[in-house]
């Protein structure tokens, strides 16, 4: 099994999936966007990931793949902050980004 596809199960092993028409779970691939996922899955995942692939996360700036949390709270509620054109300047953060930081064995981008 390649580094891709250990990294591709367990994110899917991790983290809760969307159900299709049909009640059946879709499935994580490569280019699957992480923005939707649930908070909590993400965190844990990333905990995981860190620890098998040894791969340093700290360092990732995370604002670009999640820019309205970190706009400040009374900004946000107070604020003339539009969420829609905020989260239109977010960059993607896929599994393959994360698949190919374990390959390399550091983040590889932002």
């Amino acid at each position: 099994m390649t580094i891709a596809n250990e990294v591709l199960e367990l994110f899917n092993k991790e983290i809760s999936k969307e159900l299709d028409s049909n009640g059946k779970e879709v499935m994580l691939v490569l280019d699957s966007d992480l923005f939707d996922v649930p908070g909590d899955d993400l965190h844990y995942v990333l905990i995981k990931y860190e620890q098998i692939f040894n791969v340093d996360l700290s360092n990732v700036k995370w604002s670009y793949y999640f820019p309205w949390q970190n706009i400040p709270r009374l900004k946000r509620w107070f604020g003339n902050v539009n969420q829609k054109e905020v989260e239109a300047t977010r960059s993607p953060l896929t599994v393959r980004m994360f698949a190919e930081s374990a390959e390399a064995g550091k983040w590889l981008f932002d």
